[in-house]
């Protein structure tokens, strides 16, 4: 098992998280950044694109960048090609930081989808005292996982 696909964290960041940020998301539904945001939602989370485009993306108004994000995110989601990964990651470092000192329960988390792996940014990430999930798909953790629709 990797480092970073722990089924203990995945559970925890699948099922008590509220709020994505979905870096790269576009209203293109042929993006699986935007299947993901969809079964997410569908699953009630708030989901925020975050593009420069800044486009409305299933009924959620775009930000251009992951700082200009309002209000707390539990999960940063990085849908950008591995090579964008560490820069989104330290991006992501940052805005939690900006939240003070972590809450008992508190979801702080960035996920790395399938074949988006960087273990350099991964570690920053957990290093940060963030949970971390590198190279998994959020609806095929939730399909195995068994997790309430």
């Amino acid at each position: 098992m990797s480092d970073y696909a722990d089924e203990a964290v995945i559970r925890r960041v699948l099922l008590d998280s509220r709020t994505w940020a979905f870096v790269g998301l576009r209203d293109n539904p042929g993006r699986t950044a935007y299947d993901m945001a969809r079964l997410l939602q569908s699953r009630g989370k708030t989901i925020i694109p975050v593009h420069p485009g800044a486009e409305t993306v299933l009924g959620e108004p775009g930000i251009p960048a992951l700082v200009e994000v309002p209000g707390r995110v539990d999960v940063v989601g990085v849908y950008r090609r591995a090579e964008h990964a560490g820069e989104v990651a330290d991006e992501a470092i940052k805005l939690f930081a900006t939240y003070g000192p972590r809450r008992e329960g508190e979801v702080r988390a960035v996920w790395f989808p399938l074949d988006v792996v960087d273990e350099e940014a991964a570690r920053r990430v957990r290093d940060a005292g963030l949970d971390v999930v590198m190279d998994r798909c959020p609806a095929i953790e939730w399909a195995r996982l068994g997790l309430p629709r």
